[in-house]
């Protein structure tokens, strides 16, 4: 049983906790820290889990094998380079960091320590998500033409304005550091390198001094194109759309289902008719159980974390890309040094 620490204990951190603890016999949270101890009194109290003064104390324990954080973006990259110095095995939450140079520094701090580095993608685990990835990688979508990905949501519009997350400085490029990441990361996962990008973030609707509405355009290494759409003030939805000479294959809100409809075998007689398609459903999988169990096993040396160093650096050089293509208002090219 891997012992974990969670530092931040927000929202969030406390959805990582009620994803795992009890329902997994490979991971456990036994510890954690948060910048405000007296809200979270009760929750680690009910979960088991001891309320510790500082991030050292976590790191100076030796019954704690591991740190998960839940924190402010900007806080990510100093926190994993303590981590990895103290010998703890570290999950990130997204995005990694907010730049390249300081993720670059938080991976050559894991790398010098020899820890495991967990980077929390969880859509990566879902079973829709692999049978995408093996459709594409074994020829069945044909050549693949270009990507469409979108992931919404209403939190803009219900945003304290004292919230760290309402602060332009820890969400740059509107949706993007909550949501649109995770499109990005599933791209990289999907097709590769991003070369070149052109995107724009404009504020519409939200209250607090910050974009809400952001899109991209990607042109990729092996030469196809993509787009990407993040909004802070509308429904929630989510799509990830493949576009191939075989077919178009999704993965749709508001379950994650799998969809595909094949390309006809003959031009039409008459007006174009869309083909019955084919659906798989997955519903209630349970990705942060999956993404931290596979951390715990990466620790025990049962399998290599699937999203690699080369994968979270390039993001991060992604996302810096869109956020100064947005700021300039021309196309960037991706850095790679």
């Amino acid at each position: 049983m891997i012992r974990a620490a969670i530092v931040g204990i927000g929202r969030w951190g406390r959805t990582l906790v009620g994803a795992v603890q009890g329902q997994s016999t490979a991971f456990r949270f036994t510890a954690g820290h948060t910048r405000t101890p007296a809200r979270a009194v009760a929750f680690c109290a009910e979960h088991g889990i001891a309320l510790k003064d500082s991030l050292d104390a976590i790191r100076a324990d030796p019954e704690i094998d591991a740190i998960v954080f839940a924190t402010p973006h900007s806080e990510h990259g100093p926190q994993v380079e303590r981590a990895a110095a103290s010998g703890k095995h570290v999950f990130m939450e997204k995005p990694f960091t907010l730049d390249r140079a300081s993720a670059a520094r938080a991976l050559d701090a894991v790398a010098q320590a020899g820890v495991v580095l967990g980077v929390a993608y969880p859509r990566r685990f879902h079973p829709a998500m692999k049978e995408l990835k093996a459709r594409i990688d074994d020829g069945r979508l044909g050549t693949i033409a270009h990507c469409y990905a979108e992931q919404n949501g209403p939190a803009g519009l219900f945003m304290d304005r004292t919230s760290w997350r309402a602060e332009a400085s820890e969400a740059p490029a509107g949706g993007m550091t909550a949501m649109g990441v995770h499109n990005l990361d599933a791209m990289i996962h999907l097709f590769g390198r991003i070369d070149e990008v052109y995107a724009t973030s404009i504020r519409r609707a939200v209250a607090y001094d910050a974009e809400d509405t952001t899109s991209a355009m990607f042109g990729f290494a092996n030469g196809m194109s993509g787009t990407l759409l993040t909004a802070l003030v509308t429904a929630v939805t989510y799509r990830l759309a493949v576009f191939g000479t075989k077919g178009c294959a999704e993965l749709l809100t508001p379950q994650f289902d799998f969809r595909f409809s094949p390309t006809p075998s003959a031009p039409p007689t008459g007006r174009n008719v869309a083909a019955e398609p084919e659906i798989i459903q997955n519903r209630g999988f349970n990705t942060l159980l999956a993404e931290l169990e596979a951390f715990a096993a990466a620790i025990r040396g049962e399998a290599p974390y699937p999203i690699t160093a080369e994968e979270v650096l390039h993001g991060v050089a992604v996302f810096e890309a869109i956020i100064r293509s947005a700021a300039t208002r021309q196309p960037v090219r991706v850095g790679r040094e």
